[in-house]
């Protein structure tokens, strides 16, 4: 067998795996990975902080569905990343970092810039570890990928010391391959359980949660949902999964991140099917109500999600994907026992009868009248990144979705500056697709710097930034809003000026403050994409005391405004 460069049998590995693309910044202590590298085809960004790298990577993964890919150097790299393994983790993205580390030697000796990072990471990710001899690097490199994609998808993290990646091992990459991924599948008999309770329910749901993304599952959903005429509602994970404008849709349930009518639609349910949802908090609020006197069936690939946040009437240990496989076969030798027309059309009135206003055309700009122009506007195949706050609340409530991986969302962790950099990963992972990142203006302010990445990289994206530190009537009437977007607004003591700091990456930004001038800004931001070939920031005032329905529990959500 030959003899090769550990580091180049690392690439090789990594190419193998389907990465096409990395993220990182450089530094001596992983300079062999990075000389491997260098004599690959895959492409690589340097990014400007070791975070923004792996939301980078996360961003990539969560598009792709493959395991991104973030690297950095040792010591104060890998601390920087952990916020970003944190991120994954919570969502369930299979990302793996690598991280350089001193000569083994000095690792007891306090070495500069030596740390214990694998300790560090183990909270954080499926799977730490440190290589320490070089023949284990290659094997290592593979369990990782089969960790990060087995079961709930989740982050890894390898520590390469830098004598370890100088040296070289017999290996042979036309002989290996990706280790394989077992997707354990449903109990058949328990299958069963749960027809026999879809069918005797009156009023099912079922809840699509972020595993049915992950298994790329949804068009099985769909079928079964419709073999079955079992309305689907969504979690914010699990956005995206089944078409918003289908009959069968039943919308978000939730206290924070929800319609009012789909809250309705979910108290009036009598049994619910979880698809790999976790029962966050900020989609159950009080379990009391949540609860109420329904039956809950809950399916996770992950053996302790079932029961963690309560248990429930029936649990399956299975892939979402082969669970809807067996649930649509079991179901061709059953008939309904209830029609399920009376509940679909019950929903539907739902729908009708508890709408949220969207059609604001009051000045100062109302948040859900930002949302309605984002939907008139963009097709179904854009691609969305948003992050946290309450304009996440807001497009939760309001942004309409309708294919799998199309919107990213960082749900559990919620880290600030996740959208930047997260929505360079999703370019790079659809060169030919239209991005657009929706931000809030203190968020914006975390990362920003990777904006030079993007302009340095040419890759282009929209930034709609929901700014409520509005500047007030007066100040407007004296400087004029005119669609040439050649205003230049200065917030001075009323903040930071965002279109200025688009500038001085090299990218391009306007601001408005006028309802009107919303779909002309989004129209001027796409053909400033094509031209530059960089990222474009559309700032919109919104009112400064603005709002979003939330509550405690499924029956104590509190609207923004009367209705």
């Amino acid at each position: 067998m030959p003899k090769v460069p550990v580091m180049q049998a690392v690439v090789d590995v990594l190419a193998s795996e389907g990465v096409d693309t990395t993220f990182g910044c450089p530094g001596a202590a992983i300079l062999p990975l990075y000389q491997a590298l260098r004599a690959s085809d895959i492409e690589h960004l340097i990014v400007r902080h070791e975070e923004g790298a792996t939301h980078m990577a996360d961003g990539w993964a969560r598009t792709t569905g493959k395991v991104g890919v973030a690297i950095g150097t040792s010591g104060p790299a890998g601390t920087n990343m952990i916020t970003g393994l944190y991120t994954a983790q919570a969502d369930s993205i299979p990302i793996l970092c690598i991280t350089g580390q001193a000569v083994s030697t000095k690792l007891h000796q306090e070495a500069f810039q030596a740390v214990d990072i694998v300790e560090i990471a183990t909270p954080v990710t499926k799977w730490a570890v440190q290589v320490k001899e070089a023949a284990q690097a290659p094997w290592i490199f593979r369990e990782a990928f089969r960790i990060a994609r087995s079961g709930r998808p989740g982050p890894v993290l390898i520590d390469l010391p830098l004598d370890v990646q100088k040296q070289e091992i017999e290996w042979d990459s036309t002989i290996d391959s990706p280790l394989p991924v077992v997707r354990p599948g449903p109990s058949p008999a328990r299958v069963e359980r749960a027809l026999d309770m879809l069918l005797a329910a009156q009023r099912p749901l079922i809840l699509a949660g972020g595993g049915v993304v992950l298994a790329d599952a949804s068009e099985r959903l769909r079928a079964v949902a419709e073999r079955l005429g079992v309305p689907v509602g969504v979690t914010l994970m699990g956005k995206g999964s089944f078409p918003e404008d289908h009959p069968l849709f039943a919308g978000m349930a939730g206290i924070q991140t929800s319609q009012r009518w789909a809250n309705a639609a979910f108290l009036e349910s009598d049994l619910v099917l979880a698809l790999g949802a976790r029962f966050g908090d900020r989609h159950t609020g009080a379990l009391d109500v949540y609860r109420g006197e329904r039956k809950f069936i809950h399916v996770d690939v992950e053996p302790t999600q079932i029961g963690k946040v309560f248990g429930p009437d029936l649990g399956v240990v299975s892939d979402v994907g082969s669970f809807l496989d067996a649930l649509e076969v079991a179901a061709e030798h059953r008939a309904a026992l209830v029609d399920p027309a009376v509940w679909v059309n019950r929903i539907a009135e739902l729908r009708e009868e508890l709408p949220r206003r969207e059609d604001f055309d009051t000045i100062p700009i109302k948040a859900p009248r930002v949302f309605k122009e984002i939907n008139d506007y963009y097709g179904e195949d854009t691609y969305f990144v948003t992050a946290i706050g309450l304009y996440q609340i807001w497009s939760g409530q309001f942004q309409r979705t309708h294919k799998p991986r199309h919107y990213q969302v960082c749900g559990q962790a919620g880290p600030l500056g996740w959208e930047i950099p997260a929505a360079i990963g999703v370019k790079k992972a659809c060169p030919d697709a239209e991005v657009v990142g929706v931000v809030g203006d203190y968020s914006f302010q975390f990362l920003v710097e990777e904006l030079a990445v993007a302009a340095q990289y040419d890759v282009p994206f929209v930034l709609i930034m929901l700014n409520n530190e509005y500047l007030g009537l007066i100040r407007q009437a004296e400087q004029g809003y005119d669609m040439n977007f050649e205003v230049d607004l200065h917030y001075d003591e009323y903040g930071t000026d965002n279109v200025k700091i688009m500038e001085a990456y090299g990218c391009s930004g306007i601001r408005i403050a006028d309802p009107g001038d919303i779909r002309a800004a989004l129209e001027w931001a796409r053909k400033e994409t094509e031209r530059t070939s960089r990222p474009v920031l559309v700032e919109i005032m919104i009112e400064r005391e603005a709002n979003a329905s939330m509550g405690t529990a499924l029956d104590n959500v509190v609207e923004f405004e009367p209705l």
